[in-house]
């Protein structure tokens, strides 16, 4: 449990340095953060100065105190927005560069997936069934990409995307959510994000 733990906790990290800089990459969103770097601002003030409809700015600062950069405070009736402490004090070369001994464990972890795939799958379909519960979980979390989270699925619809990967749809239902990829209740699917899978 605990590699596992590990494990998602450095997939994790990984995730939350690329969420920084998708949130970074839209014109308009560094355009707000210059803007709320010389003081906070609410978001009606944002819009009215960027000649937005309200609802965007709402998205694009949302996104940004996602990752941390804004920070947001109620006052009366307007949600003021703020430079997070310290984040503009990170340099670039923090941001990116991982600990040497994490970014070879995920090399490493990324090196054994891609093996593994390559011996399970043939032409996107999974010809061979792994006898290991690990290497079951790899070709299952592929399995389970091809779902969308929040969306509410029948058996019928499972099946149909089931199939196009191994005709035994039976055995990679039951054992999707036996991996806890996929819980079902009555008669109805849905994904667990595989972050969640702790």
């Amino acid at each position: 449990m605990t590699d596992q733990n590990n494990q998602t906790s450095r997939e994790d990290d990984l995730e939350a340095r690329a969420q920084l800089f998708k949130a970074l990459g839209h014109p308009m969103r560094l355009l707000i953060m210059n803007l709320v770097i010389s003081k906070a601002r609410h978001g009606e003030e944002l819009a009215a100065l960027l000649q937005l409809n309200p609802a965007t700015v709402s998205h694009h600062l949302s996104k940004l105190a996602e990752v941390g950069l804004l920070e947001v405070r109620k006052d009366q009736y307007y949600h003021v927005y703020s430079l997070a402490q310290n984040m503009l004090q990170r340099s670039l070369d923090d941001v990116i560069r991982l600990p040497q001994p994490d970014l070879r464990q995920q090399v490493k972890t990324d090196a054994y997936r891609e093996k593994v795939l390559h011996v399970f799958y043939k032409r996107g379909r999974l010809v061979k069934i792994p006898a290991q519960l690990k290497k079951q979980r790899i070709v299952l979390e592929k399995i389970a990409r091809e779902f969308e989270p929040g969306k509410v699925y029948s058996e019928a619809d499972v099946n149909r995307i089931l199939v196009e990967f191994n005709d035994d749809v039976a055995w990679l239902r039951r054992s999707l959510i036996e991996h806890q990829l996929l819980t079902r209740k009555n008669g109805e699917y849905w994904l667990i994000p595989i972050d969640d899978n702790v």
